[in-house]
């Protein structure tokens, strides 16, 4: 959020797009190798819609193209959208993978999420608190 910010008051909207279609199509790709493995992994559990495993594949091998077109025509933006990508991972080893945070921590943590929700309006209810009052 703070690299978008940060890219949106240096630069013009539409290489912001093109950074977010890139790591939006990575993505994609992703979640469909993520399927493909699954099903051959995990071949028995429950899945509500299954498809032909031709679909997925066509899907990545038209993913694959577009991906290394993109990476051969406009290798910057492809660069700065991985760049983006990656300034998750240390959000995700402090608050995720770190278990024994100090309280210290935990509270600010807590304090930024209490902020953010109600900056965006999107408190959870309390659940079982609410309900036995």
């Amino acid at each position: 959020c703070l690299a978008t910010l940060i890219i949106m008051l240096v630069g013009d909207t539409y290489t912001l797009i093109n950074y977010v279609s890139f790591i939006n199509y990575l993505c994609y790709g992703v979640t469909i190798i993520g399927l493909i493995v699954l099903r051959w992994k995990k071949p028995k559990i429950f899945r509500p819609i299954k498809v032909n495993l031709l679909i997925p594949i066509t899907y990545l091998a038209f993913w694959a193209f577009l991906l290394i077109f993109s990476l051969y025509s406009e290798p910057v933006v492809c660069g700065v959208g991985l760049i983006i990508i990656l300034t998750g991972v240390p959000v995700f080893f402090l608050g995720v993978y770190w278990r024994n945070k100090p309280k210290c921590v935990n509270r600010l943590i807590e304090s930024m999420t209490c902020w953010g929700q109600k900056l965006c309006f999107v408190v959870y209810p309390q659940g079982a608190v609410a309900e036995e009052e």
